[in-house]
């Protein structure tokens, strides 16, 4: 993130300005926050309640687009209900947990609502992901039950033997539109279309008594041990998140908001959707996000609102003008990653006029939002946190003399950490280990407890923050977090590649952090050209396409600590230029099948923005 400047900086004065503006949103914001902050874990909350009380007001109204299907809020809670209905029959109850592997579809959509009504977990499986990680994602969560789409089922198949999943218990719809014409299942799964067309489209009796300590989803994010860790998304949190994102964005009966983003990760399924069901809108969905289909879908489905990341709006800008980017009703977006760099062209260029962005993660529990509509920051956050002095160098917060951490300064850098109360909890994933390591103890007193989000974030003022970088074994690309360990792990795989070391390295006018490892070689070894294709291939078909490297460095050994740490922040301060290292280099340029030689005239090009990674 660039450098701040006096003006980014935020005063009271500022906010005042904004009040104007801010005003006709307070009777909906604050009817939110009473729903946020009057919620305990023991309430009656969560998304199947907020979804049938959007239903009573605008029964006709349309819930949801995706391609040329449209559904009313009375439609899709029927269906959803009879999803409900089907799983209760087989015995499923709260606390139950069922793997979910559908894309961006109305299938999706459908699943994760009947599941919400009657307790169950949804396990939000990233589609992308294949043979080791699929099978340790699905079988970290103890499902009693797969539901997934045809574009996902050979996924699903090729791990099936090492599933924990009994076999009367892979459910399957086709990848269409399913209320008209159910499809026919493959050998060893149920059609759950067909099946549920006999169960009542009435509401599950179950509905009041979900929790807000009840889990609502499994949100998968990288984990430093190698494997995907899921996150567990109580009820409770969605309802927080309903409370604030949901009505700040203050969307009504005539809206329609346009995602894109997975809804496998928190900000399409939570933030974005929160806000259409605060408003009883249009959830307009698509399977993946299609620069070139970006504004004819806008236009088609007249949408009001889009969801975001940094990458999809560095991928609008970079596409060429077109009419159909003008003339549109969208004023609003919502989601986290702008740059500042491009802050002001989105909104001029494409006539937007409020950004919503924010800060949030799938575990953490400190969330900021740009209520107030300044530029260049992750907004307000009303929940208690503080960010604290950090040494880069030793990895780990700066404390005093007496032991207690030291906030930075306004203007400053520092480590976002969020306190641990009642009413913002500490949710935690399914492994307790890792739930200790994040968790810090006497931060600023004595028995005091903090969230250690592993963000640096930039205090200026007001309780506003900008976010600048993600520290420990995970960086952020193509919207997705990628983590250092699992790709090392699959990296390593290739027969002659005797050890890796991956990290996050800056291409320029790019979001995030690009794939880069630093490989040995087995002894002897060279990489001849039929190597740089086979290792992409091998890469492909073990990782996500987000996670495979983009950048090789062949060093003939890894640099350690004392304690056998990998020494990663040299390697990613020489980065990919060929000035800085006489080690060979490789890069897999965009559309390419294989590495090639990362020339001098490839490095200019690169750092011209002559390559559209």
């Amino acid at each position: 993130m660039s450098q701040t400047t006096q003006h980014d900086l935020i005063g009271i004065a500022d906010v005042a300005a904004k009040i104007p503006a801010f005003i006709s949103k307070v009777p909906n914001l604050l009817s939110g926050l009473k729903q946020a902050y009057l919620r305990t874990p023991n309430t009656p909350a969560g998304l199947g309640i907020a979804f049938e009380k959007a239903v009573k007001r605008n029964p006709e109204g349309f819930a949801l687009y995706f391609e040329d299907q449209k559904y009313t809020y009375n439609e899709l809670n029927e269906w959803a209900n009879q999803i409900g209905h089907y799983y209760l029959s087989l015995g499923a109850k709260k606390g139950d947990v069922i793997a979910v592997m559908i894309e961006n579809r109305s299938e999706l959509v459908a699943t994760i609502v009947g599941l919400a009504k009657i307790g169950v977990t949804s396990a939000l499986v990233n589609t992308a992901q294949v043979g080791k990680v699929l099978t340790h994602s699905i079988n970290l969560v103890k499902p009693i039950a797969v539901i997934v789409g045809e574009e996902c089922r050979q996924a699903v198949q090729d791990v099936r033997d090492d599933l924990t999943v009994a076999a009367d218990r892979l459910h399957w719809f086709a990848d269409q539109a399913t209320r008209i014409d159910a499809g026919k299942a493959p050998k060893g799964f149920i059609n759950l279309a067909e099946t549920i067309d006999q169960f009542p489209k009435f509401n599950t009796p179950t509905t009041a008594s979900v929790k807000g300590k009840d889990g609502l989803f499994y949100i998968y994010t990288s984990g430093t041990t190698g494997l995907p860790k899921a996150v567990i998304f109580t009820n409770s949190r969605w309802t927080l998140a309903y409370g604030t994102y949901g009505h700040v964005l203050n969307l009504n009966k005539d809206d329609v908001m346009y995602v894109t983003l997975p809804l496998y990760h928190a900000t399409g399924t939570v933030v974005c959707w929160c806000g259409v069901i605060a408003g009883s809108a249009t959830l307009a969905l698509r399977r993946k996000f299609s620069t070139s289909s970006f504004w004819k879908d806008v236009q088609k489905f007249d949408a009001s609102a889009i969801g975001y990341v940094g990458e999809l709006c560095r991928y609008l800008m970079d596409a060429p003008v077109s009419e159909l980017e003008k003339g549109h009703r969208v004023k609003k977006m919502i989601g986290n990653g702008m740059r500042p760099n491009i802050w002001d062209k989105f909104k001029e260029r494409f006539g937007v006029e409020e950004v919503l962005e924010l800060y949030a993660s799938s575990e953490g529990n400190v969330g900021f939002s740009n209520v107030f509509n300044f530029d260049n920051t992750v907004g307000f956050s009303p929940t208690p946190y503080a960010i604290i002095q950090f040494d880069k160098e030793k990895n780990e917060a700066v404390r005093d003399a007496k032991g207690w951490c030291k906030k930075v300064k306004k203007g400053e850098v520092g480590l976002l950490v969020g306190k641990i109360t009642r009413r913002s909890p500490f949710d935690g994933y399914t492994d307790a280990e890792k739930n200790k390591s994040v968790v810090m103890k006497d931060v600023f007193k004595h028995g005091d407890s903090f969230f250690n989000t592993g963000d640096l974030v930039r205090d200026i003022g007001f309780r506003h923050a900008q976010f600048v970088d993600r520290l420990g074994d995970t960086f952020r690309w193509k919207g997705e977090n990628v983590s250092t360990t699992e790709v090392e792990n699959m990296v390593s795989e290739y027969e002659k590649i005797a050890e890796a070391v991956v990290y996050g390295v800056e291409i320029p006018d790019t979001n995030g952090r690009a794939g880069m490892a630093a490989i040995t070689l087995t002894d002897a070894a060279e990489l001849n050209e039929q190597d740089c294709s086979a290792m992409v291939n091998l890469f492909k078909k073990s990782l996500p396409a987000y996670a495979v490297p983009v950048f090789l460095r062949i060093q003939k050994q890894v640099e350690t600590t004392g304690t056998f740490k990998y020494q990663k922040n040299k390697l990613k301060e020489q980065a990919f230029d060929p000035k800085q290292t006489d080690d060979r280099l490789l890069v897999l340029l965009p559309n390419a099948t294989a590495y090639c030689d990362l020339t001098p005239e490839i490095y200019a090009n690169i750092q011209a923005y002559k390559y559209r990674f």
